[in-house]
């Protein structure tokens, strides 16, 4: 955590190693609260836009779709050099959950009980 913290918020570090500051201040940063809240913000938005899309082109382009922007913003993430573009990864993680998590319980519904719905549950409560 530290390292991750020393490039990308560094104020944040600094201020955990202050003696001044008290245990629920540790973390005050605007910046680290966008990063925090942008995987959240995105997904819900973007769950409220996926049933409306989904109808359109059907749930296996939406689940396409969730997964692709999952895997471009995994790759964003990784590849950060700067907050814009970690907040941008996380934007990008949160629309891709929000559109497969939209969709994900009518294909299960669709396949019945079976080691693809087993998985997935697994995904979505190590994810949350």
């Amino acid at each position: 955590m530290e390292s991750f913290l020393s490039k990308f918020f560094p104020e944040v570090l600094r201020g955990m190693k202050s003696a001044r500051r008290d245990a629920y201040c540790k973390y005050d940063n605007q910046w680290l609260t966008a990063f925090s809240s942008s995987l959240f913000i995105a997904g819900t938005l973007s769950s409220l836009v996926a049933s409306r899309v989904a109808r359109a082109v059907g749930r296996q382009a939406i689940m396409l779709l969730g997964g692709a922007m999952f895997l471009t913003g995994s790759i964003i993430n990784a590849a950060a050099v700067n907050i814009a573009m970690l907040i941008i990864g996380r934007m990008l993680l949160g629309f891709g959950l929000g559109f497969t998590l939209q969709v994900q319980h009518g294909t299960q519904y669709d396949q019945g009980l079976s080691y693809r719905t087993v998985i997935s549950h697994a995904v979505i409560f190590s994810v949350f």
